[in-house]
């Protein structure tokens, strides 16, 4: 197995278990690539053809609001996997651009390679289906916390749930993910230094 793939194959095996020889399968439909910092892998307007699994490495999904300012919806950090599945499950034009945030190891599968890795290892069905399940869950309980805590309350929920995020991610990014100013979010370091 290349070693730029030893992530995702971690983390399938948490969930199902892959022989060698449904190994070399797997490995056959996935693409390996080394990101540049900044490097945009989806853009607004086109199809998102691929799914992808951050081997080592930050991403970010993000919109351009009608004020014209970026808003992130999405972080993907070591062993998550991203990608604007509504276009990619559609084939539809994507809302959404996904950049590196720093130079990134990614895996990547193509619309019709995960079909046919689908029918030729069937167990992957499951493991995506709890990887998704996973996904949906965490949108949902984050957008109840949109709703149910104040900007504060959620900024600190964010930090002490993903102290890693803020390490890795500039400042002003993750204000734009929890909705906030970046003079708010500073305020708001500076308040509970």
């Amino acid at each position: 197995m290349p070693l730029m793939q030893k992530n995702i194959i971690q983390q399938i095996r948490k969930i199902v278990d892959l022989n060698e020889s449904e190994l070399l399968v797997f490995n056959k439909y996935i693409q390996s690539h080394r990101l540049k910092k900044k490097e945009i892998i989806n853009r607004e307007s086109s199809v998102c053809k691929r799914l992808y699994f951050v081997e080592k490495g930050c991403l970010r999904m993000y919109f351009i609001n009608n004020k014209g300012v970026e808003q992130i919806t999405q972080f993907a950090l070591d062993g998550w996997w991203i990608s604007d599945y509504q276009s990619f499950m559609e084939k539809t034009p994507s809302d959404y651009y996904i950049q590196t945030i720093e130079e990134t190891q990614i895996v990547s599968i193509d619309h019709q390679s995960f079909d046919q890795l689908l029918i030729e290892i069937p167990q992957l069905e499951r493991y995506f289906r709890i990887t998704m399940q996973k996904a949906v869950a965490a949108a949902q309980h984050r957008s109840k916390l949109l709703y149910e805590m104040s900007k504060e309350e959620f900024y600190f929920h964010f930090s002490n749930s993903f102290p890693e995020f803020m390490l890795r991610v500039p400042q002003y990014m993750i204000a734009s993910y929890l909705g906030i100013t970046p003079e708010y979010l500073s305020e708001l370091r500076k308040k509970h230094m």
